[in-house]
C-alpha cells in the first residue's frame, strides 16, 4: 500500500487544473467503491450544487463508465448509489490519484446491492472527518482515506481494516501527521464478535514478518513498520442501533481492552477509541465524543 500525499488545500478538496471533475468523480468511485450523488458532492465540491456533480455522473453513465442503483425506500428523492462499471474500473487504473493502490471496485448491480449499506456508512465516516478538517484548517481529502486495507497477522490469517485514515493537523507552524485504522460497525454482529477485532489488531501489532527460508531473528522488526512509521491508532465508529445498545458495545470493547493480555498490551502503546457516527456528524470528530477504550473521560480522537 502506498501512503497517499496529503491534500494541497487545507480549506477544500483540491481542484486540480490538470484533472477535470469527470476524472475526479471516476477516481473517487474507484477509491471509495460506492457513493451517493450527495456524498460525491460533499467529497469533491462541498460548495457546489448537486447539478455540478450530476452532470458528469450522467455523462459517465452514458459512456458506460459508471452505473447506479436506487436505494431502497428512496422512491421520492431517488437517492442513487454510484459505482464503476468494468470499463470504468479499467480506465481508473491509469489515474494519477490512484497509482500504486490496489483496486477494489464494485462493478455489478448484484455486488453493489450486497455492499451498499456498509460501504456508504464507511463513506459517511470519511466525510465526517473531511468536513471537520475543512472547518479546522487541517488536511484530509478524498485520497487520504483508503478503504479495505489488509495486513497479515500470521498463520495465514489477515486483518482487514474498513479504512486507513491519513490526517495532518495544522497548528500554526506545526504539522502533526496522524494515522488510524477505522472499523465501522453497523450493529450487524454481536458485541463479542466486534470486540474480537481488537485481538486481530493486537496480533498485527506484534506480528513479525519473516522472509521465506530465513530463520527468525531476535532483532526482527514488526511487519507493520513496512507501511507505517508508528502503529496507527484504532478507531471504532458505531451506528445502526439505539444509544443504549451502542454504549453496551463500547463497554464490550473496553472489557476486551482490559481483560485480554494482548489487547491490554496494545492499549498501553496505541490510542484506542470508540464513538457513535451520528455524534461525529453532529459535533465533529474533534469534539469530546470518543470514549478511550483504556478508560478515561470522552475526548477528541487526536487526544486519545
Amino acid at each position: 500500500m502506498t501512503m497517499p500525499a496529503p491534500s494541497a488545500d487545507v480549506t477544500s478538496p483540491p481542484r486540480s487544473r490538470v484533472e477535470p471533475l469527470r476524472h475526479q468523480v471516476l477516481a473517487a468511485l474507484a477509491q471509495h467503491r460506492i457513493a451517493t450523488t450527495a456524498q460525491l458532492r460533499q467529497m469533491l465540491r462541498p460548495d457546489g450544487t448537486r447539478q455540478l456533480i450530476s452532470r458528469p455522473l450522467n455523462k459517465l453513465r452514458a459512456d458506460g463508465l459508471v452505473d447506479h442503483r436506487v436505494l431502497p425506500g428512496s422512491d421520492r428523492s431517488r437517492t442513487r448509489a454510484w459505482y464503476l462499471t468494468p470499463d470504468g474500473a479499467r480506465l481508473t487504473r491509469d489515474l494519477p490519484a490512484l497509482r500504486g493502490r490496489p483496486p477494489y471496485p464494485i462493478t455489478s448491480t448484484t455486488a453493489a446491492s450486497l455492499k451498499t449499506a456498509h460501504t456508504l456508512t464507511v463513506v459517511r465516516t470519511h466525510l465526517a472527518f473531511a468536513t471537520d478538517a475543512r472547518r479546522l484548517g487541517h488536511e484530509h481529502g478524498p485520497w487520504d482515506w483508503t478503504p479495505e486495507v489488509s495486513h497479515a497477522i500470521g498463520e495465514g490469517e489477515r486483518v482487514v481494516a474498513d479504512a486507513v485514515l491519513y490526517y495532518t493537523a495544522v497548528e500554526g507552524e506545526q504539522r502533526r501527521k496522524l494515522r488510524a485504522f477505522v472499523e465501522v460497525d453497523r450493529a450487524t454482529m454481536s458485541g463479542e464478535r466486534l470486540a474480537v477485532k481488537l485481538i486481530e489488531y493486537a496480533r498485527l501489532h506484534q506480528y513479525e514478518a519473516q522472509p521465506a527460508g530465513r530463520r527468525r531473528t531476535a532483532a526482527a522488526e514488526p511487519g507493520w513498520m513496512r507501511w507505517y512509521p508508528v502503529f496507527p491508532r484504532l478507531l471504532f465508529v458505531l451506528t445502526g442501533a439505539t444509544r443504549t445498545r451502542l454504549e453496551g458495545r463500547i463497554s464490550d470493547l473496553q472489557a476486551m481492552a482490559a481483560q485480554h493480555p494482548l489487547v491490554a498490551a496494545l492499549a498501553r502503546e496505541v490510542p484506542l477509541g470508540a464513538a457513535v457516527l451520528e455524534d461525529l456528524e453532529q459535533h465533529g470528530p474533534a469534539a469530546d465524543v470518543w470514549t478511550p477504550l483504556a478508560g478515561g473521560a470522552p475526548r477528541p480522537w487526536t487526544d486519545l
